[in-house]
């Protein structure tokens, strides 16, 4: 018969030894892994278990094997509310990069050396997927110490996390611009000018639909952006809140708006300016801009030029009409908790601004 106490109850068993047992803040009786001689012994051991639970320092004894760091990782990204693209990218990561040395290491046993190890044996020759690799397993470790399932964070080497730009941007010139532009088919023209003139993103212009144009006031606004996950488009929010965002269309742009929202938009209102070939209800694939815009660019003499540059592009000519680093990150929709502290926020007349000095940049130059 146990001895029922204040707290928990101790119970004599035949073999003449002591069990103690406890009913947990998780309202599971709990016994302890092992059987003492006395019952003062026992006593001892409860009053350690009460004194945990008193200074909130309990947790809930494991009697299976420990969790490893591929069940933490497989239960945070399940959890974790992501945008597809980005939920795919870590799946990505974790199966070709972390998994198939974590994967089976119990969480405790992931050390610091461990770590190093596995980011030396990652070399040198994709330096920014060991940086997102290492990114990572250091978001999902901190994860398990605010769980408390670790007492610390290993990931400790510096800069580790840091991503380098491996391939230099080199921004298209005006003449450029104009060259590839013109090398494009009629209907793809737009983005080019969108992507350079107005730094839009590569999703954000593909799900552009009639109605999102306001060219009575020469604003585009950008309220959806569009992302391409196993073969399927997704359509989501921009990538960052500040994606969410109007922008002033440079004037000189104005009349090839009008020209493409008169000629090449089926639809009605929701309509999207640049459909996949052969059926105007499906967005348009990377691979099949890709054909033409390689093309392109060898006319235009820069075959190094990615479609994402042109973003850059932007960036630097908006930039050369004296666009402050706050106006800059509102136009193209960039923002970053450490900008949002160093910087004010853009006035919200001054992106017409720079999109009539961005006209008047083409003017003069082309």
């Amino acid at each position: 018969m146990p001895r029922r106490r204040g707290f928990g109850a101790i119970r004599k068993l035949p073999s003449k030894r002591y069990q103690a047992s406890y009913l947990g803040p998780d309202l599971v009786r709990h016994k302890a892994s092992v059987t003492f001689e006395t019952a003062e012994d026992a006593e001892a051991w409860l009053a350690d278990r009460r004194r945990e639970i008193n200074n909130e320092d309990w947790t809930p004894p494991r009697t299976t094997k420990p969790l490893t760091f591929g069940e933490h990782a497989e239960r945070w990204l399940t959890h974790r509310q992501l945008k597809p693209r980005t939920r795919y990218h870590y799946r990505q990561i974790l199966d070709a990069r972390i998994l198939p040395t974590f994967g089976d290491v119990a969480l405790k046993h992931v050390t610091a050396d461990l770590i190093d190890d596995w980011h030396y044996r990652m070399g040198e020759a994709t330096p920014t997927a060991t940086a997102h690799a290492y990114g990572l397993l250091r978001t999902i470790l901190g994860d398990a110490v605010q769980r408390r399932l670790i007492d610390f964070n290993p990931c400790h080497i510096r800069g580790a996390a840091n991503t380098k730009r491996v391939k230099q941007i080199t921004p298209a010139t005006l003449a450029e611009l104009e060259a590839l532009t013109k090398a494009m088919p009629e209907r793809y023209r737009l983005m080019i000018l969108l992507a350079s003139w107005c730094g839009l993103r590569f999703g954000e212009i593909t799900e552009l639909r009639r109605h999102d144009f306001d060219v009575i006031n020469g604003v585009v606004k950008i309220r959806r952006a569009v992302v391409r996950v196993k073969g399927e488009s997704i359509i989501g929010t921009p990538k960052s809140d500040a994606g969410t965002r109007d922008v002033s269309i440079p004037p000189h742009l104005l009349p090839v708006v009008k020209a493409h929202l008169s000629d090449n938009i089926t639809g009605g209102r929701d309509g999207l300016l640049f459909p996949a070939a052969g059926d105007p209800t499906k967005h348009l694939a990377p691979a099949t801009l890709y054909r033409v815009f390689y093309k392109a660019r060898e006319a235009a003499g820069r075959p190094d030029l990615r479609f994402h540059d042109l973003r850059h592009t932007g960036a630097v000519l908006a930039a050369s009409t004296g666009a402050t680093l706050a106006e800059l990150m509102s136009r193209l929709g960039h923002s970053t908790a450490g900008a949002a502290l160093r910087y004010q926020h853009a006035a919200e007349n001054r992106d017409k601004v720079i999109a009539e000095a961005l006209s008047s940049l083409a003017t003069k130059d082309l």
